[in-house]
């Protein structure tokens, strides 16, 4: 009994001080307003993955403390340590607990992946061009009108971006979204957003691009369908030969079609 009383103790120095630990992190909002059916799944999976992180760090903290009390030398005692060859239970514990919390969170990550990707039955594609340093958009419902620095998308409707990149690796992100891909040149990639919330945000490139890349943005206005279908309709620009053959090109590489969905 007396041999199981500090790994009681243990164990109940680490869920209060996971407990502490979650009580200041878990309120904060870390990742700011939420604008798309997405943004709360993505929440809700950083709050886990806190909380997971929470009890790991207080575990490893907890033990390393009672291992620095417990076997701390005495004064003046400049003798060796004791030649200790292991103990079978705490090395299956220590890889049987990461195991499980990796699995555990793979699934769910994997699990909130696959929701927030589902196609829905009418989405709309949006062709995205990012190029050292600026952004251009196209739509292929209209014969590929075409808008630099600027796009506009109806809310409550999915959207399918389909990204091209004309130099170097770019990112789409828009923070309210939660969705950050890659934009690689050769391959066309594909995010995923359905905006849920009427508004402006601004589309940041996360990707170190240059030396513009910090000003790499551009205007997102997420508003009615009926004021998107008019915004889309004054477009007059059409986009740049070298911008559409960048479509077909990609698409040969990564043969992902560039669906209908027009606006």
């Amino acid at each position: 009994m007396y041999g199981r009383l500090p790994i009681v103790k243990m164990l109940a120095a680490t869920v209060a001080l996971t407990a502490a630990t979650c009580a200041v992190m878990v309120p904060i909002n870390w990742d700011g307003q939420q604008a798309s059916t997405a943004a709360p799944k993505i929440d809700n999976l950083l709050t886990v993955m806190i909380i997971l992180s929470s009890f790991v760090f207080s575990l490893v903290v907890v033990m390393l403390f009672y291992a620095l009390w417990k076997f701390k030398a005495k004064p003046g005692d400049e003798s060796d340590g004791e030649p200790i060859h292991g103990n079978t239970r705490l090395e299956v514990a220590w890889t049987l607990i990461p195991t499980v919390i990796v699995l555990f969170a793979g699934g769910y990550s994997w699990s909130v992946l696959n929701d927030i990707e589902e196609k829905a039955q009418n989405p709309l594609t949006v062709a995205v061009f990012s190029q050292q340093y600026a952004w251009s958009f196209a739509y292929p419902g209209k014969d590929y009108a075409w808008s630099e620095g600027e796009f506009h998308v109806p809310v409550n409707r999915q959207i399918q971006f389909k990204m091209h990149a004309q130099d170097v690796i770019h990112s789409f992100w828009v923070p309210e979204w939660r969705i950050k891909k890659d934009n690689v040149p050769g391959i066309t990639t594909t995010a995923i957003v359905t905006p849920d919330k009427v508004g402006t945000y601004q589309l940041i490139c996360t990707e170190l691009c240059g030396f513009g890349h910090a000003s790499m943005r551009a205007k997102v206005v997420v508003e009615s369908p009926a004021k998107f279908q008019e915004w889309v309709a004054s477009l007059d620009q059409k986009l740049p030969p070298a911008l559409k053959e960048s479509i077909v090109q990609d698409s040969e590489a990564n043969p992902v079609p560039l669906s209908a969905g027009g606006a």
